[in-house]
């Protein structure tokens, strides 16, 4: 996945302009557009953009691909492409054409990304801040103005100027969130932490400001109780790819921005990005709130709870557990002492704040496998287990 040189990109399009010049007549030319993405669930978002663009009648093309460069993974540490570059080149796409700056701004990226020359660039979780020199990249067959002596330019000509700058710049972004709602890098992840009935997702213009861009569509999602943030990340970004195909004519052809509206600052709730200092559950709250956490923590960084198991001597052992899966109860039917786990039906019951119990359904030792509540609690033999004050 070499950066691709720009006398390279220019032989590339210039070959692409010839082919494409032979189906204009039957007016079939089609605009090129960059992906900028990052982890699976927007690899899902540039398949269904490869396929769909692979379609005679496509008003588009996939023209570069862009995403974070290859990082270490897994027990090996072995250097590996994220999800969306792994997609690109196992569907074929040029390897000199998928770019993995460290950094969006950096003059070579923006430099090889002019060459290709989008008409529009489309995000779904890249993970790196845009520049506005990224932003400011105007679309294919327009002039740079920026070069142009300002004694040169009258006060027409300049306004004239901005008003075509304004209109071509184009940057859409798919937010798993119903904007001006959890803006930010978790809004799924905190929108299942606050236990939210309903999100979605939406189609947006990309600002400079933070997930502030004005709102081209949206569509709603209904949250279950038991809905986990790796699970509702790949249906958001499943149904923002469909909504992002419905509104791809109207943004190509600028209509979009008629439509769009701007967003409601009063009503901005934030989503900031998540860190395992979190992961640590406290069983002085509410029940709801912990199988809250859980759901939204799932994945990464998971969710963590030390439990005290008496050894032989009568002395507690700390055992950190990882909470894989539970659910709530306002009720236990077991009785035991005050701050005792106890186990009913296939859940581990840890008593918590207000009279509630959270069930553990799956949880995971360190260095072992995820396992069952009732393997877990067989395993013990009859040894007692506490929650930790």
């Amino acid at each position: 996945m070499a950066r691709c040189s720009p006398p390279l990109l220019r032989r590339f399009f210039c070959c692409a302009a010839k082919s494409s010049s032979n189906t204009a007549a039957a007016g079939t030319k089609k605009k090129n557009i960059v992906f900028l993405g990052s982890p699976q669930v927007a690899a899902s978002v540039l398949d269904t953009l490869l396929a769909a663009s692979s379609s005679p009648d496509s008003a588009f093309q996939v023209a570069a691909v862009v995403t974070q460069p290859p990082a270490a993974k897994n027990r090996g540490r072995k250097l590996l492409p994220s999800a969306v570059a792994q997609l690109a080149l196992d569907r074929g796409f040029p390897g000199d054409l998928i770019f993995t700056p460290e950094r969006a701004g950096e003059e070579s990226f923006l430099s090889d990304l002019k060459e290709v020359r989008p008409e529009l660039c489309i995000t779904a979780a890249y993970g790196n801040i845009l520049p506005q020199r990224f932003l400011d990249i105007p679309p294919c067959g327009l002039l740079d103005f920026s070069a142009s002596k300002p004694k040169q330019i009258s006060l027409l000509h300049a306004s004239m100027i901005v008003k075509v700058q304004e209109s071509v710049k184009r940057t859409v972004n798919i937010h798993p969130s119903l904007l001006p709602l959890y803006r930010g890098a978790a809004p799924v992840q905190r929108a299942l932490q606050d236990g939210v009935a309903e999100t979605g997702v939406s189609l947006a213009y990309t600002v400079r400001a933070l997930d502030a861009g004005p709102v081209i569509a949206c569509e709603r999602f209904s949250v279950d109780d038991f809905i986990k943030a790796p699970e509702l990340l790949a249906i958001l970004f499943n149904i923002g790819s469909k909504l992002l195909l419905d509104e791809l004519p109207s943004v190509l052809d600028g209509s979009a921005k008629q439509k769009a509206k701007p967003q409601d600052d009063s009503k901005v709730t934030l989503a900031p990005k998540m860190n395992s200092d979190e992961s640590w559950l406290t069983f002085d709250q509410d029940a709801k709130l912990l199988h809250n956490k859980v759901r939204a923590f799932a994945g990464w960084p998971g969710t963590r709870a030390k439990l005290l198991l008496m050894n032989q001597n009568g002395e507690p052992d700390v055992l950190d557990i990882k909470v894989i899966s539970t659910k709530v109860s306002a009720s236990c039917d077991k009785t035991g002492d005050e701050n005792e786990v106890l186990f009913s039906g296939n859940s581990l019951l840890i008593p918590c704040n207000a009279s509630t119990w959270l069930e553990v359904l799956e949880l995971q030792l360190p260095g072992k496998k995820v396992t069952t509540a009732r393997d877990f609690w067989n395993g013990l033999r009859g040894r007692k287990l506490l929650k930790s004050p």
